[in-house]
């Protein structure tokens, strides 16, 4: 398969369709994780469909003093990697093809959830973001359209905005993809010295921190309800020793009536060491929340939720994610 390279939306309209359309939206520098979405991204398209891959860096999403002129732009290599994972077109349009007429006066908002976490750190980066994916859908003509998951904040939103405006494309997540040592792959990480990617694996081992209290809080409570806590019942188990283990994990359940909070301390234990380290981690955020709109739970919060986390080490700044699973007793996502 050779891939074709397309700089006008007119060169992109004008192709033959014979199946779905399945878009990956990039700013390029492609690396592993974007050649995972365009391999999902055939998968769903299947045969007979088409694969575009965008690659865009769009100046609307940069804020005062951001990396904008710093951000790689890597189209050759880009190409090369789209193509080996199956893209049948790149798409990348100049910044005059994407806004004719210069900065767009109409731009979409991304409402209070783009005002949290992300949206707090960078003042205005929503708007612009979720701008240049709806012209970027306009332009591309996609059935189906893959994004992310590191990027968490940004496919709620993608998908808010598509539900709320009535876009006809269907929103596809796609799990973070990680090196071996756990750290999340992103094109920023190329900025990173050997000591300061060393720092950085502290996001991640947050998180996994955080998973994992998050499991032995939900075994707890689990355990909790597996043993019921009546005299006569206890006075039974004693017989065969688990009086004990019944009682600790009724304490611990009625003490933390959600994991939570204890979810937050393991992860900020991790952070605040890393804080010590040289180069030093600079926190931005360490967030607990509700997917549907990024706000934070509370202890006796049950469903899908999202650990999600922000730092800057040296001059770059770098986030991830993990999904969470409260109240199903031994699940995590």
């Amino acid at each position: 398969m050779t891939t074709t390279l397309l700089r006008t939306a007119d060169e992109l309209h004008a192709r033959v369709r014979d199946g779905r359309r399945a878009v990956v939206m990039t700013m390029g520098a492609l690396h592993e994780g974007h050649a995972t979405l365009i391999r999902t991204a055939r998968e769903i398209a299947g045969q007979h469909g088409e694969v575009v891959v965008t690659v865009f860096v769009n100046p609307l999403q940069f804020g005062q003093g951001e990396d904008l002129d710093r951000y790689p732009r890597t189209l050759e290599a880009d190409i090369k990697i789209a193509e080996q994972a199956g893209a049948d077109a790149v798409f990348a349009p100049s910044v005059d093809e994407v806004y004719p007429g210069g900065e767009p006066q109409v731009r979409v908002s991304a409402g209070p959830m783009g005002e949290r976490l992300e949206g707090s750190s960078r003042p205005g980066h929503f708007d612009g973001m979720l701008t240049v994916v709806a012209k970027l859908l306009h332009l591309t003509r996609p059935d189906v359209a893959l994004y992310g998951q590191k990027d968490a904040q940004q496919l709620a939103l993608i998908r808010r905005m598509v539900r709320d405006l009535n876009f006809g494309v269907e929103i596809v997540g796609v799990p973070t993809v990680r090196e071996d040592d756990g750290l999340a792959l992103s094109s920023r990480n190329r900025y990173l010295s050997p000591q300061e990617r060393r720092t950085a694996l502290a996001l991640s081992q947050a998180l996994f921190a955080g998973r994992d209290r998050h499991a032995a809080q939900e075994a707890l409570r689990a355990r909790a309800r597996e043993v019921p806590a009546t005299h006569a019942r206890a006075e039974a188990l004693s017989a065969i020793g688990e009086s004990r283990a019944a009682a600790d994990a009724h304490a611990v359940a009625k003490a933390i009536p959600g994991a939570p909070s204890a979810v937050r301390s393991a992860a900020r234990l991790v952070l605040d060491d890393a804080a010590r380290h040289t180069p030093p981690l600079e926190l931005d955020y360490l967030a607990l929340v509700d997917p549907s709109d990024f706000s934070e739970i509370k202890d006796d919060f049950t469903g899908e939720a999202v650990l999600a986390v922000a730092a800057r080490v040296g001059t770059t700044r770098l986030i991830d994610n993990l999904p969470l699973t409260f109240g199903t007793f031994g699940a995590a996502s």
